[in-house]
């Protein structure tokens, strides 16, 4: 990129590396890397670790002292200039003396966008901005969506067979794919700020739905779509309490039943009498959720996808065949022609234990 020289990559790439140690930990808070450089050398590093906690400029100033004078920082993120639970970077920027600012991209909340990087050039720090620029978006891809479009990245993860099917007829899905892949999955879920899934999936599978696989220091949010309340209230979804019941009409003793068990009910009814998931999808963004995990069945796949709430869709492909009996992906409607359906591109592809995993996104 002109403007930019080969150091300025390096470093920043440095940034992009920290950046993605808090990939499982700051949500709803981005996740930003910060490098200190100065006569050519690394003064001091940082990443923003937990909400709440310094943010990653901070960490990158502490360790680089009063080497910081005269440096220039790498930051994955614009620093912030507003007071939220922690003191504004671009203040302490300026204190500390830096020189020079590179941004990789500017913040995506339309509220403070800019104003960081105003904030340094009046007080006479050099400032550039998009060096890595879509690198840095992908990895706040949730929180640039939450915070442009009011809604969450969604994802929506599924294995299938190699003819397509995700299930038996009679319901049965544990275990199409092996472990290397279900341990993969629970890094997805990991990453999440909730998951989601449908109550024909708590009936049939009585999923916990939590990260057991890996490490994690949080559990995502909980979420079953249930039209009529009728979650069992004996299902390990609701173990620990929190999960979140989006229902079209409250069932007043159901409802008191779950809520006894530690699950949030709330109303959201389309036209049809079902859950209205473009709504839901507002009001997750609204409570900080920047990225979605679907794990559903064919029939609210298809729900999520035909009403536009799906921007990413994780597929483990399993070397077997189930038949023409099983379930299948999405449950969509009959198109008339090849032209007619959706389009997509692959993202990533790659083997994972004796599984394919395959991440796309829509081409359009």
């Amino acid at each position: 990129m002109p403007g930019f020289s080969a150091s300025d990559h390096a470093h920043m790439a440095r940034a992009l590396r920290l950046a993605e140690r808090g990939l499982l930990t700051t949500s709803p808070n981005p996740r930003v890397g910060c490098v200190i450089v100065r006569d050519g050398k690394i003064v001091g590093e940082g990443w923003h670790r937990f909400a709440g906690e310094p943010h990653a400029e901070v960490h990158a100033l502490a360790e680089a002292g009063d080497k910081a004078r005269g440096a220039t920082a790498y930051v994955t993120l614009e620093p912030c200039a507003h007071h939220g639970r922690t003191p504004p970077c671009a203040d302490a920027l300026i204190r500390a003396g830096i020189h020079a600012v590179v941004s990789a991209m500017q913040d995506p909340n339309p509220k403070v966008s800019g104003r960081g990087l105003e904030q340094l050039r009046a007080a006479g720090v050099e400032v550039r901005s998009g060096l890595l620029e879509d690198a840095a978006r992908e990895l706040n891809i949730g929180f640039v969506s939450r915070m442009t479009r009011s809604r969450p990245w969604v994802r929506l993860k599924t294995a299938a067979s190699l003819d397509g099917r995700t299930a038996l007829a009679n319901g049965s899905s544990q275990w199409i794919t092996g472990p290397e892949a279900r341990r993969d999955g629970h890094r997805w879920r990991a990453r999440s700020c909730a998951i989601l899934t449908g109550i024909g999936t708590v009936r049939d599978d009585d999923p916990q739905l939590t990260v057991r696989a890996i490490e994690t220091r949080r559990q995502p949010l909980r979420i079953v779509i249930d039209a009529r309340l009728e979650t069992p209230p004996q299902a390990r979804i609701l173990d620990g309490g929190g999960t979140l019941i989006a229902c079209a009409q409250a069932d007043p003793r159901r409802r008191a039943v779950l809520e006894a068990h530690g699950a949030e009910i709330i109303e959201l009814p389309n036209p049809s009498g079902k859950v209205d998931l473009p709504r839901l999808m507002q009001r997750l963004a609204e409570r900080g959720i920047n990225e979605l995990l679907a794990e559903a069945g064919f029939r609210l796949n298809g729900s999520l996808v035909r009403e536009g709430c799906v921007d990413e869709l994780v597929l483990y492909l399993a070397p077997s065949l189930l038949g023409p009996d099983a379930l299948g992906l999405v449950n969509l409607p009959a198109i008339e022609s090849l032209a007619a359906g959706r389009k997509m591109r692959f993202h990533d592809v790659r083997q994972i234990g004796q599984d394919l995993r395959l991440v796309t996104r829509w081409a359009d």
